[in-house]
């Protein structure tokens, strides 16, 4: 497994946490301290994930209105990273 498949599994296994919280959650709040989370996260992740992940977006997974459709982009990317690494 390569360094980058590694980094996607742990990214995958976050995401995927939190975004199952995020959409069941009914408080706006929740969702808030979630995004705030993840986009901490993705500024501190590596910046090729975060590059494939994007597609050269600088603002994915940093903005309000487009972060839950962009956490789903990001996870099927991951779950497709780590299934091909398998």
């Amino acid at each position: 497994m390569s360094p980058l498949q590694s980094v996607a599994q742990q990214a995958y296994a976050f995401f995927h946490q939190k975004e199952k919280v995020y959409r069941f959650s009914t408080s706006e709040t929740e969702k808030d301290h979630i995004e705030e989370a993840i986009s901490s996260y993705v500024n501190q992740m590596s910046p090729e994930l975060y590059e494939t992940l994007s597609d050269g977006s600088a603002s994915f997974l940093r903005e309000h209105v487009s972060f839950p459709e962009d956490l789903r982009k990001a996870l099927e990317k991951l779950e497709k990273m780590i299934i091909f690494a398998g």
